[in-house]
């Protein structure tokens, strides 16, 4: 086991270009260089263990993206201690779930966390350490300037063996509960290496990373993050003038963002004539990518510029990926044919299969679970960078691995199938499928037919009924929502006719109307099916 710490990344910046800039946050105007980084990250690390944080402890971290979470996650890292992330945007109730599943022994927090803390102690039952970020008010600890106070300036990282967990990632929960993903420092390491060996990411980018977990990776790369004035919690909402405005006054190559968000922003871009030439690189992950979306980057971006869609999980980033002039060029007409949403070939190191659709755990790898090429099945994964286990959670990690001999296969909790290409087609949640005696629908291929209608911003396939033969149902958000209240009936009629020329939604003879979707809190983009259908299930 060779001895490894991802915060390693970040000391070779700081030695092989200590002025160039590491983070500029726009919203207070600060801004850190890789040296400063790498001196105030390790200032944390010794001052946290000088106030009894011990190696392999898991401390949460509930302090907003920016400068404060780029440099605790980083000193945490170096301490040996393991950071817990959970999206705020969970909630309160479920926000507290995870806290009390992960047993924290610390909590660096701002005081509006702490406070939650001293009201409802029962989920932080295991901490003994708690750090504020910012004023103190009347509970017990040491702020964060006293902890930096109390550190080491040459401070040095002990060998750390690269199998030791580095993090615990809770998944965004838009399906079931979030459950916290351990992550390895080997792990960290893969993904970085892929990062910039597969999309080409150069250290002394500047990079807009929209969402926190890829401002890590910018910092580990060597790439300057400018952290724009948004929720990114609420990336749907953000003001485009608040991605447009860093993009060209910083000159930005790279950034990474939520389909919601790119929606927001090209959208605007495309109606004040608004182009963005120093772009070379976007990321667009977290749902599938419409290609009416991709086809609106044609005026806003130079045509080197790459649009890259990958697809993955917080269990396994990236798996597969596809640039947008093969989807804008060939593979969007037949995903409007409902073939389902083409998201490209393995990244190499990734392993893909496609198995029979099962919903039980499979307790070890066989030959035969294999489905024939062009067939729609469950896909599995095996790379490297694939996480292991989930924290405190055996039954799910039963469920979601399959042990092959000396390493495993992670099950995506998705469908999907091969074309002629080997290019990999995604169809939807594998918990999301709908059963009516001996045919199965899927969601990404049944809505993208009801999604041709001009009225139509998007639609829902849902199941009424338990068991293997349920009502399917498609839930309609319209695009014109005046449809909806003076012309039902025709909207109806044109919206079955639609289903009705196709063979796989030639069954489904009930639209609803539902006039906000429900979406994923990381990205604002998947569809929360499972609150549609109970919804269908009352109308």
């Amino acid at each position: 086991m060779k001895p490894y710490n991802i915060s390693t990344s970040l000391a070779h910046w700081a030695k092989e270009m200590p002025d160039q800039l590491a983070i500029i946050e726009i919203r207070s105007g600060t801004q850190v260089t890789f040296k400063q980084l790498e001196e105030e990250s390790s200032l944390i690390a010794s001052g946290l263990l000088h106030h009894g944080l011990k190696k392999g402890d898991r401390v949460i971290v509930m302090v907003p993206y920016g400068v404060d979470f780029v440099t605790l996650t980083f000193g945490l890292f170096k301490a040996g201690a393991v950071p817990v992330l959970i999206d705020p945007g969970l909630g309160k109730k479920n926000v507290l779930h995870c806290i009390k599943q992960s047993e924290p022994q610390g909590i660096i927090a701002i005081p509006l966390a702490h406070a939650v803390k001293t009201l409802i102690p029962a989920p932080f039952k295991s901490v003994k350490l708690s750090v504020t970020v910012g004023r103190k008010w009347f509970w017990r600890g040491p702020t964060l300037d006293q902890v930096k106070r109390s550190g080491q300036p040459g401070y040095q990282v002990d060998e750390t063996p690269e199998e030791q967990t580095a993090a615990v990632l809770f998944t965004s929960g838009s399906t079931g509960p979030a459950k916290g993903v351990l992550y390895t420092h080997a792990m960290f390491g893969q993904q970085i290496r892929v990062l910039r060996e597969h999309f080409g990411i150069l250290p002394g980018e500047k990079d807009l990373p929209t969402f926190p977990l890829f401002g890590l990776f910018s910092a580990g790369i060597g790439m300057t993050s400018v952290i724009p004035d948004m929720d990114p919690t609420c990336p749907a909402k953000v003001n485009p003038e608040n991605i447009i405005h860093p993009i060209q006054s910083y000159h930005i190559s790279s950034s990474f963002g939520s389909p919601a968000l790119w929606d927001t922003v090209s959208r605007y871009c495309e109606k004040n004539k608004i182009r963005l030439p120093s772009l070379r690189r976007i990321l667009i992950a977290g749902a599938p990518v419409p290609g009416t979306l991709l086809k609106r980057f044609e005026s806003i971006l130079e045509p080197e510029c790459k649009v890259l869609t990958p697809y993955g999980a917080t269990e396994a980033l990236p798996v597969t990926s596809i640039e947008r002039q093969e989807i804008v060029g060939d593979t969007w007409a037949q995903s409007q044919k409902g073939e389902g949403t083409c998201v490209g070939k393995p990244v190499p190191g990734a392993e893909i299969k496609i198995i029979r659709i099962l919903d039980e755990p499979i307790p070890k790898w066989e030959v035969d679970l294999e489905t024939p090429k062009g067939q729609t099945g469950e896909i599995i994964v095996k790379a490297p960078w694939v996480t292991e286990a989930y924290f405190n959670r055996e039954d799910v990690t039963r469920l979601a691995k399959i042990p092959d001999g000396k390493t495993f296969w992670h099950r995506m909790g998705d469908v999907g199938k091969w074309d002629e290409q080997n290019r990999l087609w995604f169809c939807g949640r594998k918990s999301h499928r709908v059963i009516i005696g001996s045919e199965t629908l899927f969601t990404i291929p049944s809505e993208a037919i009801f999604n041709q209608h001009p009225d139509v911003k998007r639609s829902a396939l849902v199941g009424r009924g338990s068991g293997n033969d349920r009502e399917p149902v498609i839930i309609v958000e319209a695009e014109n929502k005046g449809r909806v209240a003076k012309d039902r009936e025709t909207f109806i009629k044109e919206l079955l006719e639609l289903g009705a020329a196709h063979p796989h939604t030639r069954s489904i003879k009930k639209i609803l109307f539902y006039s906000d979707f429900p979406v994923d809190v990381r990205h604002n983009a998947k569809i929360f099916r499972e609150k549609l259908a109970a919804w269908a299930e009352s109308q």
